[in-house]
């Protein structure tokens, strides 16, 4: 078979690398870009574009309610997990909502805002999530792209 070799655009690999040259699809030194960016990376399953919105110090926590504790990652494990959710999902609708709470000045943010995630594994399992992020953004200059360097998951499930 003659592209036995090529790889799969329709299906790009998990990139880990914080500083990637890939391109974005919205302005980064927006706040609206960011979350435009978020929302394409979901729809599309691009851990590329995703990537550049991720610091190198990320961090992402979550309240694990089974076991009573809250649960945080680096960047790397942030990478790995949503590359799992992008590789095994047929499809992911998130629609961001009204911004609660925004506190900005040229090189910090606290956003915290709603959103919709509808995940379908398959037609049969499909996952609906009502939550809110509370979103710590971060940028070196007034021209620099934003990027996230806390993520509290707010949700309740």
């Amino acid at each position: 078979m003659i592209l036995a070799g090529c790889k799969n655009p329709f299906s790009p690999k998990l990139d880990l690398s914080p500083n990637n040259s890939s391109q974005t699809l919205s302005d980064l030194t927006t706040i609206e870009g960011l979350f435009q960016n978020f929302q394409f990376a979901y729809t599309f399953r691009d851990t590329s574009i995703y990537g550049k919105l991720v610091s190198k110090d990320f961090v992402f926590t979550f309240r694990d309610y089974d076991k009573g504790f809250d649960v945080s990652w680096g960047r790397d494990d942030e990478m790995k997990t949503t590359n799992g959710l992008f590789t095994n999902s047929q499809r992911l609708d998130l629609i961001w909502n009204n911004i609660i709470l925004s506190t900005i000045d040229t090189s910090n943010a606290t956003i915290v805002r709603s959103f919709n995630l509808t995940v379908t594994f398959n037609p049969t399992d499909v996952i609906r999530i009502d939550g809110r992020v509370n979103l710590l953004l971060e940028r070196k200059t007034s021209k620099s792209n934003w990027q996230m360097v806390k993520w509290i998951d707010e949700s309740s499930f």
